[in-house]
C-alpha cells in the first residue's frame, strides 16, 4: 500500500512558476513509476508527466513540453513537478499517481494503469 499527499498548489499569474510535490509514504516508493494528471473543471483526466522508478526517463504531454520538469527523490519518497510559464489553461487539480513497476524503463502515461492516487492540489493561473 501506497499513501501519496500532494503539496504546492495555489494562485499564480500567468507566467509564473509553481513546484508541486507529492510525498509518499508506505512500501517501497522506489518501485514505483510516478507521475503527474490533471483535470480541469468538466473536462477529464489528462496526462501531464511521468517519471519511471529510478528517474532515468521522463515524459512529457506535448501541452507541457519544454515548461514543466517531473523529477524525484527515492531517498525522500517524493517526487516534483516543477511548472514554468504557467498559462491560464494550465489550471486544474493536479494529482500524482504510483505504479508498481519491474524494471527501470517503464513510464506510465495512462491513469488506469496507477494503483494509488493522491487527493489533488487546485492550481490556478490567473491571466
Amino acid at each position: 500500500q501506497v499513501q501519496l499527499v500532494e503539496s504546492g498548489g495555489g494562485l499564480v499569474q500567468a507566467g509564473g512558476s509553481l513546484r508541486l510535490s507529492c510525498a509518499a509514504s508506505g512500501r517501497a516508493f522506489s518501485s514505483h513509476a510516478m507521475g503527474w494528471f490533471r483535470q480541469a473543471q468538466g473536462k477529464e483526466r489528462e496526462f501531464v508527466a511521468a517519471i519511471s522508478r529510478n528517474g532515468g526517463r521522463a515524459l512529457y504531454s506535448d501541452s507541457v513540453k519544454g515548461r514543466f520538469t517531473i523529477s524525484r527523490d527515492n531517498a525522500k519518497n517524493t517526487v516534483y513537478l516543477q511548472m514554468n510559464s504557467l498559462k491560464p489553461e494550465d489550471t486544474a487539480v493536479y494529482s500524482c499517481g504510483a505504479d508498481r513497476t519491474f524494471n527501470d524503463i517503464d513510464v506510465v502515461t495512462t491513469s488506469t494503469q496507477y494503483d494509488y492516487w493522491g487527493q489533488g492540489t487546485q492550481v490556478t493561473v490567473s491571466s
